[in-house]
Parts: C-alpha cells; structure tokens; sequence
C-alpha cells in the first residue's frame, strides 16, 4: 500500500523570505478552521524581526529553529473567547493543523512548538511579543522553505487503518 501522508520535522531554513501571497494563504487556512460556537478566538503574531526570533528561540529547548527561520508565526487564544476554557485551545490546535497543512501544500516547511499548557513559556512568549492582556500564547510556528529534511514520520501506519467489508 502506498504511503497516504506523512510529516516532515524541517529544522533548517533557507536564507529567504516567504512571499506575501503565500502567507496569506497560510494564515487564510488556518482562520478558516471551525471552531466550538463558530468564535475563532484565537489571533495569529507573524514575526521577522531577527531579534525577536532569536529571543522566541530561547522559550523552550525544542524552540532552536525559530532562531533560523525568515520568520515565525505566532499563536494565542483569547482566554474569553468561549464558555469553556479548553474550547478555545483545542481550536486553536485545528486551525494550526490547517496552517501546517497549507505550509507544506504551498511548498513550505514548518515546526509546530507547543507553549501552552506550560505557564512559563507561555509567559515568556507573550512578554517577549508584548501579546494583549487577555490572550494566552499557544504556539510557535517557525516557518519558511526547507533547507533539509528530516526523515519523514508516518502520521498514519499502515497497521492503523482497518478496512471493513
């Protein structure tokens, strides 16, 4: 059976920028998640200042190719944005699968660094980008063409899919 998708961890980037166009398309995708009472409590921060990816790039140990990237792109909800709390984080999460699969339909590679739920670094992210009171950061998401790839990572294993006749 063929391969039906499979994600690859890029952790280099090429020294170039991501056309305009190309990240609207991104940002487009991943606004246009559904999400719990159609609220979309979540803002999106796009970062290029490379001092602001390098210090991005200290939140968390896994963060380092923030530091390499042309930019990142980062995530918050708005903690009032739905009735229940986790609502908001788990649609946030959608929307992020969203920019990550527009990413690579668009050529793009991309690393997605979980912030929430650790208070710290979701601390140190809003400090960092100034993010409103009210928004809590959920995310990092480094972005721009691969300067290499990793070895790809089944995302669904052939021994996962049952079919039923």
């Amino acid at each position: 059976m063929k391969e039906i998708f499979h994600r690859v961890s890029v952790r280099k980037f090429e020294d170039r920028p991501v056309e305009d166009d190309k990240l609207e398309q991104v940002l487009r995708a991943a606004m246009a998640a559904p999400s719990a009472g159609n609220q979309q409590p979540w803002d999106f921060y796009v970062v290029t200042s490379k001092q602001k990816l390098q210090e991005l790039a200290q939140v968390s140990p896994y963060a380092g190719c923030a530091a390499h990237a042309p930019m990142a792109i980062v995530t918050a909800y708005h903690e009032d944005g739905c009735r229940f709390p986790q609502y908001a984080q788990i649609d946030l999460a959608i929307a992020m699968e969203n920019l990550w699969l527009a990413a690579q339909s668009l050529g793009l590679g991309g690393v997605w660094l979980g912030v929430a739920p650790e208070e710290d670094r979701m601390a140190m992210v809003e400090k960092i980008l100034a993010i409103e009171p009210g928004q809590r950061a959920f995310a990092i998401f480094p972005i721009g063409y691969p300067a290499e790839e990793k070895d790809p990572q089944d995302r669904f294993k052939a021994e996962r899919i049952h079919y039923i006749k």
